[in-house]
């Protein structure tokens, strides 16, 4: 062991948590701790037993992320084999798209680091200060793997500021253009690399958007329609689809896409969705397909009474728009918005729409974006596919 390796002790609690296979010890679990915001910290718990290398930062509630549980050091060969394992993965779902995520931060095992590919561009999205301080193995790597036309750092998150870092967002290798046009399945679409949600595109929707395009048939509604993601693969299959959304630009980048893909049986209404629900719903229009897609209701857990509300109104008003036989896709992407929370949101909703609803699928996730069972925030996608049958 190298003796002047920083060193970090933790308290029985977070010894447990490690040991459970959560790589996150929050500040109070470290009984001890010595080095810098960056650093990588060797983990032991009161008897001197090792536990593994984290990565350190003070600054940050989350003040250790485990990055290895074998006594290996954290250097430029570790990032490179981590980088490789992810690649295998990708290349192993046999991903019908070339726009997708290579590596998922702590569900691939480097705490901290998102690395998304649109075609022939990456963007890579960085909260930890330890992931920061080594971008020069990084970048290299990703080079060498993938040879990308140019990388660009999508350091724009609020969750940056918790990190201590600064926000920022600049290219990192060769050249990255503002907007690419990347295909998702039978559809095309065009991602903002620098200014768009995310990373660019809601990558983790993938699969829920080819599912959609699946199940959507006759007149359909599309609320909380953003870029179209959603729209564009319902309206390979229903006669007419209508999106939503409250934002004009957002709405201007689905008609592009949809001009872009030749579709024309889709229509654009800028509008509340609350209130767009309501009033359809009071004037007793009906769907063969609603689709629910909102934003984030519950970011915090003290968020959950309102977002179980928001959630009930929409799917309630929803389930009332359907036709008999008609199909409800409904999403949330709130963590603290459990499955069984949303279970329980849409059983509530569909007694008091007065109709009986038979699930057909609950969905979750892009597998590009992993699920790891001790690691419960990995999972916070959920996707509903009900049928009305009365």
């Amino acid at each position: 062991m190298n003796r002047s390796e920083p060193k970090a002790l933790l308290k029985s609690r977070g010894a447990a948590r490690v040991r459970s296979g959560h790589p996150w010890v929050y500040r109070s679990d470290v009984a001890d701790a010595d080095g810098e915001a960056g650093d990588v910290v060797r983990l032991t718990d009161r008897s001197g037993n090792f536990l593994g290398r984290a990565f350190y930062n003070p600054r940050s509630e989350i003040s250790l992320r485990l990055a290895a549980r074998d006594d290996e050091p954290i250097d430029e060969d570790w990032f490179r084999r981590k980088l490789e394992d992810a690649l295998s993965y990708r290349t192993s779902l046999k991903i019908d798209a070339d726009a997708y995520r290579v590596l998922h931060a702590e569900a691939d095992g480097v705490p901290g680091l998102v690395v998304d590919r649109y075609a022939d561009y990456l963007i890579l999205q960085v909260g930890s200060a330890a992931v920061e301080r080594r971008l020069g193995w990084v970048i290299p790597a990703l080079e060498d793997l993938l040879v990308p036309a140019g990388i660009l750092l999508r350091a724009d998150s609020l969750s940056r500021k918790r990190e201590g870092l600064d926000t920022e967002v600049r290219t990192l290798s060769g050249e990255v253009p503002e907007s690419v046009v990347v295909r998702e399945g039978p559809v095309r679409y065009t991602a903002r690399l620098w200014t768009g949600q995310k990373t660019g595109s809601f990558l983790d929707q993938r699969e829920n958007h080819l599912a959609a395009g699946r199940y959507a048939g006759g007149r359909t509604l599309d609320v909380f329609s953003y870029a179209g993601g959603f729209a564009l693969h319902a309206a390979l299959g229903a006669e007419s689809v209508e999106a939503v959304d409250s934002s004009g630009a957002a709405l201007d980048a689905a008609r592009a896409n949809a001009e872009l893909n030749r579709l024309t049986n889709v229509a654009f209404t800028r509008k509340n969705a609350f209130d767009a629900l309501r009033e359809k719903s009071d004037a007793g229009e009906a769907y063969e397909t609603v689709i629910l897609d909102p934003p984030a209701f519950a970011k915090a857990k003290r968020d959950l009474p309102a977002a179980i509300r928001a959630y009930k109104e929409i799917n309630l008003r929803a389930i009332k728009l359907l036709a008999s036989g008609g199909t409800l896709v409904t999403c949330s992407c709130s963590y603290h918005f459990s499955r069984e929370l949303m279970h329980d949101t849409l059983r509530s909703a569909a007694a008091d729409a007065g109709a009986l609803m038979r699930v057909r699928e609950w969905r979750g996730q892009a597998a590009d974006h992993p699920e790891v069972l001790s690691i419960p925030e990995t999972s916070y996608l959920k996707c509903a596919v009900l049928e009305r049958t009365f």
